[in-house]
């Protein structure tokens, strides 16, 4: 699957997408010490396009249910970096699983999600802000008092259909109340993602 809205960059076709994928299990066979099972060359990473500094999400998932997920919002470092980062954090570094092990790796779906530069969305109130936002395609960084912070991706409509649920749960995963966002006081910004998993058949 391959969702693109560009900010100025440039987009990444499906081929590059599966160069990243197998990048990002790469990482984490590799930190196990298991050997690569499609070893990713140096030629596939020399690519202009792998240069961009943009945000990247790592998501693993483990016969459909979610094993590992971390990445940053805004680019500091070159897409293949981060993807090399992420992979290692969502395997190793989530606070919510244990560590990925060698016996999972079988049963690992990799996701990359590569992020455009988060845009502040101004609305007036609630209403306004539910026109606004685009289910299946943008995701959303909320911000509310305190330095209260919480995101989801775009891929997270699939489970929360409607903007109002999708706003709900994002304010609890900030900590704040479920209707928080009816207050037109918190803080929204969108971004839009290619997402690259790899083929059902596997990357084994």
């Amino acid at each position: 699957m391959v969702e693109s809205t560009k900010y100025g960059q440039a987009a990444l076709t499906p081929k590059q997408g599966q160069i990243l994928v197998r990048w990002a299990r790469q990482q984490i066979e590799q930190h196990l010490g298991v050997v690569p099972s499609r070893l990713v060359t140096d030629e596939e990473l020399d690519l202009p396009e792998f240069r961009q500094v943009l945000g990247v999400f790592v998501t693993l998932h483990k016969r459909n249910a979610l094993r590992g997920c971390i990445g940053s919002l805004t680019g500091a470092e070159p897409i293949v970096d981060g993807v090399r980062r992420q992979a290692l954090n969502a395997a190793f570094y989530d606070s919510r699983f244990s560590p990925v092990t060698a016996a999972e790796l079988d049963a690992l779906h990799m996701e990359v999600s590569v992020l455009t530069t988060p845009q502040p969305l101004p609305y007036e109130n609630a209403g306004q802000l539910l026109q606004l936002l685009r289910p299946d395609v943008d995701g959303i960084i909320l911000e509310g008092p305190g330095g209260t912070r919480a995101t989801f991706l775009p891929q997270v409509w699939k489970q929360l259909p409607t903007p109002e649920q999708f706003l709900a749960h994002l304010c609890r995963k900030a900590g704040l109340e479920e209707g928080a966002w009816r207050s037109g006081r918190l803080h929204i910004s969108t971004y839009q993602v290619q997402s690259f998993e790899q083929p059902n058949s596997g990357e084994q």
